[in-house]
């Protein structure tokens, strides 16, 4: 069948637009729908866009049960995102004897001073530019969330870092270009990062 030239041909929804508008995925929150689709664009942006794995969305608190003050998003990124700053000399202090350990001393090189650390499931709330945050909003999040997420929902959220002792999510702010921005951020005080 040949369409008249004056009618364009039916347009199919960008993937994403699928994802927000599917119902089954909307069914399952009481939360507004634009914060429902923020969290899945954010889930989406994370996946393809910067290579997390283990994504997950959030309405309940792993706490309580209750309903969280919007959707979070959980997952582990391919590089550890925050490293405690007594953690991070502790690390360095293991790679420098390292490094000293396979120094041959008749060898004017050094063999760089590398140290990995494992990436941790961190949350990962999502936000627009155009929203004005207070710390009260803030500390409605806080509370409502485990030191480190839970991977579903019968599984404990416990740390194997012992270093990791308070919360910390990771920002995510969406501009109307859909650029996103991503920031840490932590309940409380921390230590300020060495260079």
């Amino acid at each position: 069948m040949t369409h008249p030239v004056h009618m364009k041909p039916a347009v199919l929804p960008a993937p994403l637009q699928s994802l927000v508008t599917d119902p089954k995925l909307q069914s399952s929150t009481t939360h507004l729908p634009a914060l429902h689709s923020l969290a899945v664009q954010i889930e989406h942006n994370l996946q393809y866009q910067h290579s997390w794995t283990a994504l997950r969305i959030h309405t309940h608190s792993p706490l309580t049960n209750e309903l969280l003050p919007r959707p979070l998003v959980s997952g582990v990124p391919p590089e550890r995102a925050y490293i405690d700053p007594d953690e991070q000399i502790e690390l360095l202090k293991k790679a420098d004897q390292k490094r000293k350990a396979a120094t041959d001393d008749k060898s004017d090189s050094k063999p760089i001073l590398e140290f990995e650390a494992q990436p941790e499931r961190e949350w990962v709330l999502p936000t627009r530019l155009s929203e004005k945050w207070t710390l009260h909003q803030l500390h409605d999040v806080f509370t409502g969330i485990s030191i480190v997420p839970p991977e579903n929902e019968t599984s404990p959220t416990t740390s194997t870092n012992p270093w990791r002792t308070s919360k910390r999510a990771i920002l995510a702010t969406v501009d109307t270009d859909s650029t996103v921005v991503y920031y840490v951020i932590h309940e409380g005080m921390i230590k300020p990062r060495q260079n």
